[in-house]
C-alpha cells in the first residue's frame, strides 16, 4: 500500500515538472553535507528532530533555528510526514533562503515512534529546508528522495552503514 502511494505521488510530481517543462536535473548529494548526516540515539521524534535542527544550525543552514524547528512541528501537526517503510520526511520552505538543503538522521535501533502512515517506527529522516518560492525545484528533490526510498536494497544500505561518507556516495547515483 505503502508503495503505491508512493509510486503515485511520484507519477504526480513528474506530470507537475512535465508541466512547467522543466528538466529535471536534481542530485540529492549535492544538498547534503557530512556534517548534516547523524546516526541518532534519540529515542523521541521530537528530540530527533531538535538534533537534526541542531546540525543545521551549526553548519550555517539555518537563519533562525527556532523559527525553523518551529515550522517542522507545525508541519507535523498538518499531517505526519513519517511515509511508511521506515522514513520520514520533514520539511519546512521559508522566506529568505536562497537555497534547499537536507539534513539525514538515521536511528538504527528500534525506530522512533512517528503516527506513520504504516504505523511503523521511523529510522531514516530527511530534513529538507529551504525556500519557499521555489516550488519546482522542491518537486524535483522531493521526487528523487521518493525514488530512494522506494528502492529496498538502498534504503537498507543506508541504514545500515556507519559513514556519512558512504551515504553521500550512495547517493551520487541519484
Amino acid at each position: 500500500m505503502v508503495l503505491a502511494i508512493l509510486a503515485r505521488i511520484n507519477s504526480q510530481i513528474t506530470d507537475l515538472l512535465t508541466k512547467n517543462k522543466r528538466k529535471d536535473t536534481v542530485k540529492i548529494f549535492n544538498y547534503i553535507d557530512l556534517e548534516n548526516i547523524l546516526f541518532l540515539s534519540e529515542e523521541k521524534r521530537d528530540d530527533a528532530l531538535q538534533t537534526l535542527v541542531e546540525s543545521l544550525s551549526a553548519s550555517g543552514k539555518l537563519k533562525n533555528k527556532s523559527d525553523f524547528f518551529n515550522a517542522i512541528l507545525e508541519r507535523e501537526k498538518i499531517v505526519s510526514t513519517g511515509i511508511g517503510m521506515g522514513v520520514a520526511i520533514p520539511h519546512a520552505k521559508m522566506e529568505d533562503y536562497q537555497d534547499f538543503f537536507i539534513a539525514i538522521g538515521i536511528q538504527q535501533q528500534k525506530g522512533l515512534e512517528w503516527n506513520s502512515l504504516d504505523h511503523l517506527p521511523v529510522k531514516l529522516i530527511f530534513m529538507i529546508g529551504g525556500p519557499e518560492d521555489k516550488q519546482t525545484q522542491y518537486l524535483q528533490i522531493l521526487s528523487k528522495l521518493t525514488l530512494v526510498i522506494r528502492n529496498e536494497k538502498l534504503r537498507k544500505q543506508i541504514i545500515y552503514t556507519n559513514s556519512s561518507q558512504e551515504i553521500i556516495d550512495l547517493f551520487k547515483d541519484y
